[in-house]
């Protein structure tokens, strides 16, 4: 009896509610009044993910009965199976969309660069808990693990994924920081895109960024070299911005910045998806209009309603109220979660813990911003509620060894 009330079971009922609230809004975009606007195939979106829900549930149970110590051991041996995948994927994988990240089996699509982030992390966390000496100075254990996590990411920029590749970047701060990383030497990592972010609204944004971030790097690091590094980083980072836009981006990325900084500057074009978002949440009111009665929703307004755009569905039907509840059941599980690494012992369940926290905590803020303006959008799914079948699968196999290193947490405390 103990050991079943060990189970985290509050992290599993903030996953059923988030389940849940999938499901509705999945059935609410694709078979309501607005299927008569929609094919066949995205009809049969909530069909499918009620499939893949079923075999995570299966998924999650199975993975209860494994030990901690299997996700240490064999963590390379998947990071070389996953790299394996993502090149075939690559070569012979479908195009969606315009990125060629999926591998076809029947009717069922599996995104190979979903299952890859479970390989790094474990990956990573395993090479950066086994050398717990990273310094200012010494970093070569740091650069190691950031080739281990560019390697995958790069792969999936090549199948034209942006939105996952910035997934795995953003794990570098992370896993680096908690494996010990200087608070300077981190807030350098992430500053890049703090910068690269003002800089797309404004280039003097960018410019004060990188000054501010410079001068803080440097109270707080007191190195010259690593202070230069910043500033010059910074520059590098605002040039980039600019030539990005002018040279590198194509016309329907540029368009969908520009939507961002400017929606009126195209509202039926790229600055329609914007617009509409915000319509239908601030639609919604306090209660919202009703299951299945949202009008930005069932006359098909809102653009990719059951993956991108999904919280505005639930925005408009749920209102407020609906929002909120969807919103703080993300914020207790996250908090959840990382109550659970700080009660590791094990750095390596700490560290892969925290990382997986980080990447529901990155897919939940890109959406959710995304959706309500105040990101650009680019373009990924909200975790446990989005259409996706593959990512719906590997959300929920992190899911399960968070539960499951928590779980065993006495048992895997001894593997030092």
């Amino acid at each position: 009896m103990s050991k079943v009330q060990d189970f985290s079971w509050s992290v599993v009922f903030a996953w059923v509610i988030l389940m849940t609230f999938g499901l509705v809004a999945i059935y609410s975009a694709t078979l309501g009044p607005v299927s008569q606007y929609l094919p066949g195939y995205i009809q049969d979106n909530f069909y499918k993910q009620g499939i893949f829900i079923v075999i995570s549930i299966g998924v999650l149970i199975a993975f209860q009965f494994v030990s901690p110590r299997t996700f240490l051991d064999l963590s390379y041996l998947l990071y070389g199976i996953g790299i394996l995948l993502m090149i075939i994927t690559l070569l012979f994988g479908a195009e969606i969309n315009g990125a060629r990240s999926w591998l076809r089996f029947g009717p069922f699509n599996l995104q190979t660069s979903e299952l890859m982030k479970i390989a790094t992390i474990l990956a990573a966390g395993n090479y950066l808990t086994s050398r717990r000496n990273i310094t200012a100075e010494n970093i070569r254990y740091a650069t190691v693990a950031v080739i281990i996590i560019l390697i995958p990411a790069s792969l999936v920029l090549l199948q034209n994924d942006l939105g996952t590749t910035l997934i795995f970047l953003t794990l570098i701060p992370v896993m680096l920081f908690w494996s010990g990383l200087p608070y300077g030497v981190s807030i350098f990592m992430i500053s890049p895109a703090i910068i690269a972010y003002l800089g797309l609204i404004n280039v003097y944004y960018g410019v004060v960024a990188a000054i501010i971030l410079t001068a803080v790097i440097f109270f707080i690091q007191k190195r010259v070299w690593l202070t230069v590094t910043s500033f010059i980083t910074g520059i590098i980072t605002i040039a980039g911005v600019q030539v990005a836009l002018t040279q590198i981006l194509k016309p329907h990325q540029i368009a969908r910045i520009s939507a961002f900084t400017n929606p009126s500057f195209d509202p039926t074009g790229a600055g329609w998806n914007v617009i509409q978002a915000k319509t239908a949440i601030g639609s919604g009111g306090l209660t919202g209009k009703g299951f299945m009665e949202g009008t930005q929703t069932q006359l098909k307004f809102l653009p990719e309603q059951w993956t991108d755009f999904i919280f505005c569905v639930i925005g408009e039907e749920f209102g407020f109220i609906g929002a909120s509840i969807l919103v703080l059941t993300f914020l207790f599980l996250f908090f959840r979660l990382l109550n659970i690494a700080g009660s590791h012992k094990h750095p390596f369940a700490q560290l892969v813990t925290v990382s997986i926290t980080s990447v529901f905590f990155v897919h939940f803020f890109i959406n959710v911003g995304s959706a309500s303006a105040l990101l650009p959008v680019i373009g990924l799914p909200l975790p446990f509620v989005s259409y996706g079948g593959s990512a719906f699968l590997t959300n929920t196999i992190m899911l399960a060894i968070c539960l499951n290193m928590d779980f065993y947490k006495r048992e895997f405390s001894i593997y030092r």
